[in-house]
């Protein structure tokens, strides 16, 4: 009888992570370091790796909901600070567009035809449906829609809760150990691996990918280029490896790649927007879960009272999700640019102008959370944060990620597990991914 060959898949690399090249980098090139002249330019990564972004954000609130900053490594920008703004804006997303044509969803810049023959390099552009206008994003984001129902969503919450038992029973005692590396990234990870139909034992590479791909200060630095697009080059071409197997089912799966190639809105793309796309799946179900399950851990050692009331009320553990989500608020910022001069709150906005929307600020404003630096389990409005976006972008992967967090916390006080930061914390230096990179942690028992 003959035997099938196993799959081929291509040769990917595994190392460096991007933080290490980056360092490297500017170990280097200390001189190149991004320069920041205006106290209220927020682009700055080195004030959410110093965790001293709080008081910047709450002087402008204080000034109004949205400033003009005319001078950044990224150029000028509009950033708006305050939560009814920032609805505003995404309320109107024609006036505001995400479309990539436009600049996308960062803070970033397009490369123009003259900077990158300067550089010697191609411009390269990454269309995904979260940076896209309507229709285009409608039928996109419509394909793996189905994926994210409450239907979808409660059917696999099983898996979900067995696999996070598992691991949690797993943990050691009486030894410190990294929440982010046994926890976080490999809960998410595995999350994502099932989501893909991807193959288990190489799921790590999501992580390195997503770190790749969500690293906005990475991008400004055209030394590294040619080794950013080559590991995102082969990240598509080890989904495309996936992709040919996909087409060869006979009956079509129920993972997002087969969901992409019985999709007419999406069976067509071209290499770019293929990997666009996964790069927002990666990055949009690795990078908001995981540091917000690792926020978790951090904000309840700082708050302890909030811990006890977790302890005591373990029904109040899904408005403790939201909680979470607004302190942690996972990606800091989303970028809109103007199609047309507009008049918002007050300011003049012009065609073309960049606009900047800074969820980890609105999700501080005072005129909406009281006492918003504290962490409050019990607070009643908490579903009010901005952490997954809002209007026709909002997170199609929210409910998920909900969930995951849900089970968490469940998971954790059905074992009476209290977790105390008990070693070094360090914070990504980054101003679009919030989150931490390394937490150290002991795990004893209430």
């Amino acid at each position: 009888m003959a035997t099938i060959a196993p799959p081929q898949r291509p040769q990917v690399r595994r190392e460096p992570t991007s933080y290490e090249a980056l360092k490297a980098h500017f170990e280097s090139h200390p001189e190149e370091r991004p320069n920041h002249p205006h106290k209220w330019d927020v682009s700055r990564s080195d004030i959410y790796f110093e965790d001293r972004w709080q008081p910047i954000f709450a002087e402008m609130r204080k000034a109004g909901p949205l400033h003009y900053i005319p001078e950044s490594p990224f150029g000028p920008y509009w950033a708006v600070v305050g939560h009814k703004a920032i609805q505003h804006i995404e309320a109107l997303p024609e006036t505001f567009s995400s479309s990539w044509e436009h600049g996308g969803i960062t803070i970033l810049n397009r490369l123009s035809e003259e900077e990158a023959a300067a550089a010697n390099i191609e411009t390269r552009e990454l269309p995904m449906f979260i940076a896209m206008d309507r229709p285009q994003h409608t039928g996109q984001r419509r394909t793996v829609a189905p994926k994210f129902t409450p239907t979808a969503i409660t059917d696999m919450e099983a898996e979900i809760r067995a696999r996070t038992g598992e691991l949690l029973d797993s943990l050691p005692r009486g030894q410190v150990f990294d929440w982010v590396d046994t926890v976080s990234i490999e809960l998410t990870t595995g999350m994502l691996a099932i989501l893909f139909g991807f193959p288990w034992e190489d799921r790590r590479l999501l992580t390195f990918w997503s770190d790749w791909s969500g690293d906005t200060e990475l991008a400004t630095v055209r030394e590294l280029d040619e080794m950013h697009w080559g590991i995102l080059q082969e990240m598509a071409a080890y989904f495309q490896s996936l992709w040919i197997e996909r087409t060869m089912d006979t009956e079509p799966g129920n993972d997002l790649i087969s969901m992409m190639i019985h999709s007419p809105a999406m069976n067509q793309m071209r290499p770019e927007e293929f990997m666009g796309n996964l790069v927002l799946l990666i990055v949009g179900g690795n990078d908001t879960t995981r540091n917000t399950m690792s926020g978790i851990i951090h904000a309840m050692d700082k708050f302890p009272d909030q811990r006890k009331a977790f302890e005591e009320h373990p029904e109040l553990i899904p408005n403790a999700v939201q909680e979470m989500l607004r302190m942690q608020t996972p990606l800091a910022h989303m970028r809109r640019t103007c199609t047309e001069d507009t008049e918002v709150f007050g300011q003049t906005i012009k065609a073309g102008d960049k606009v900047v929307l800074w969820y980890i600020s609105a999700n501080r404003d005072e005129e909406v959370f009281d006492n918003p630096d504290k962490l409050d389990i019990t607070r009643e409005n908490a579903r009010r944060h901005l952490a997954f976006g809002y209007g026709i972008h909002r997170c199609v992967g929210a409910r998920l990620a909900e969930l995951q967090l849900k089970v968490l916390l469940e998971e954790m006080h059905k074992r009476r597990m209290r977790v105390h930061v008990a070693g070094d914390v360090e914070r990504v230096r980054a101003n679009f991914v919030h989150g931490f990179r390394k937490l150290e942690v002991e795990v004893t028992t209430f």
